[in-house]
């Protein structure tokens, strides 16, 4: 009988905590409901220390990084982020476009979405849930926390309509045959939605109990086909265990928590990632030109949820790397340190549109392209392709039956 050990991996510490459960807030009790193509512009009471903003006013904006959608500084020569050359004054052909800046708020009565937007919106349709059910806000009550970090438009919204375009002819034959791409576009809104970023010290004690595999070579005798008995071996797997436990340091960030209500917590996480190293200082007339959801998820509850996640990552952390083969019984308790926690605005082009009961969204990531969306079935399509499928299967046996005569 022989017997060996496996070179044990190698050790290296980590750790985590148990998250107390992230709190939910439900949106506040809304005001009565209005529908509303425009409205009549309200007396906006005046702040201390601020003053007055105008109703509508222009900014001139530079065109972003075309590689990676960073706002432009100044009259760089180079992006901040990507490094990639850009065009100079002396370059450019065309004039500095001129935008209104995004100065009035409502709020949508139907998804509770509160959205800031500029008089030459037209329409006060919501762009998250296509609906006009809108009250319109005083300044007063937009986000209280100004974003400190901003990313801005890569894709433009030709390009996110080409996407749809795209997109909506992929299994185009299941879709309702009245479902017009044309008329869809004209709701496609690009959009700034607030996201909390926060980076973390985690610092964990953890036990556990490390198992490391060795094996035996073990006689047996079996019969065989003839009757006879032979002798054989086997290697036998052996479990040997052995406490162990230790301290982890580790440094967490890149987890986005949504500070609006306007998108499902699945459409959040299906739009990322995006490209953080491009994050630049934010400076309002970034907004220029488009709308921008605002703030309304408390900072305390964001940070909750933050902290969930990084207490799971640490866990995930410690058990991938203990040493030993296998490990039982693990125990960790971490304490998570708030470095730093910003509020940070992040691109996506928006098509929101209701068939029948329903509706249906189509987001573009504005940075990196990326696509995530629901399209409406046609229920009467769908039953004749069944139809068919089950028509043709019988037609296969009859002619299996037939020939087989």
């Amino acid at each position: 009988m022989t017997r060996s050990k496996n070179t044990s991996k190698e050790r290296r510490q980590s750790r985590v905590a148990r998250p107390d459960a992230a709190a939910h807030r439900s949106p506040d009790t809304a005001p009565p409901v209005i529908e509303a193509e425009i409205v009549e512009p309200i007396e906006i009471p005046k702040e201390r220390n601020r003053k007055p903003v105008p109703l509508q006013r222009a900014e001139e904006i530079k065109p972003p990084c075309p590689s990676c959608g960073t706002p432009r500084q100044s009259d760089s020569r180079f992006c901040v982020s990507c490094g990639a050359p850009l065009e100079t004054p002396d370059d450019e052909e065309t004039p500095v476009k001129k935008l209104a800046m995004p100065d009035h708020q409502f709020r949508c009565q139907t998804c509770g979405s509160e959205v800031s937007t500029s008089l030459d919106q037209v329409s006060y349709r919501c762009p998250f849930c296509d609906s006009t059910y809108v009250l319109e806000l005083p300044n007063k009550s937009a986000t209280d926390h100004a974003p400190e970090f901003i990313i801005g438009f890569a894709i433009s919204p030709e390009k996110a309509a080409d996407l749809f375009r795209k997109w909506l002819r992929q299994n185009s034959w299941f879709r309702p045959g009245d479902l017009s791409a044309r008329a869809l576009l004209d709701k496609q809104r690009g959009v700034y939605l607030p996201f909390w970023h926060f980076s973390m010290g985690a610092e964990s004690r953890w036990q556990a109990q490390i198992g490391e595999y060795w094996y035996r070579t073990e006689t047996y005798t079996v019969r065989n086909s003839k009757g006879q008995t032979e002798i054989r071996t086997r290697q036998v797997r052996e479990t040997e265990w052995w406490p162990l436990s230790g301290e982890h340091h580790q440094y967490y960030y890149g987890y986005l928590v949504p500070a609006g209500r306007s998108l499902s917590e699945e459409e959040s996480r299906g739009i990322q990632p995006f490209q953080l190293a491009s994050l630049v200082r934010y400076r309002p007339h970034y907004l220029a030109g488009w709308m921008c959801e605002n703030e309304s998820v408390p900072r305390n509850d964001a940070q909750q949820a933050c902290e969930s996640e990084f207490f799971r990552r640490e866990q995930q952390a410690i058990a991938h790397f203990l040493p030993g083969d296998t490990q039982s019984g693990l125990s960790v308790d971490t304490n998570l340190t708030t470095h730093d926690s910003d509020l940070v605005l992040l691109p996506i082009h928006i098509l929101s549109y209701r068939y029948g009961d329903h509706v249906f969204r189509f987001i573009v990531n504005g940075q990196t392209g990326k696509v995530l969306g629901q399209k409406p079935i046609s229920k009467r399509r769908v039953a004749a392709a069944i139809v068919v499928a089950l028509v043709l299967i019988a037609a296969i046996v009859i002619a299996v039956k037939w020939l087989a005569r």
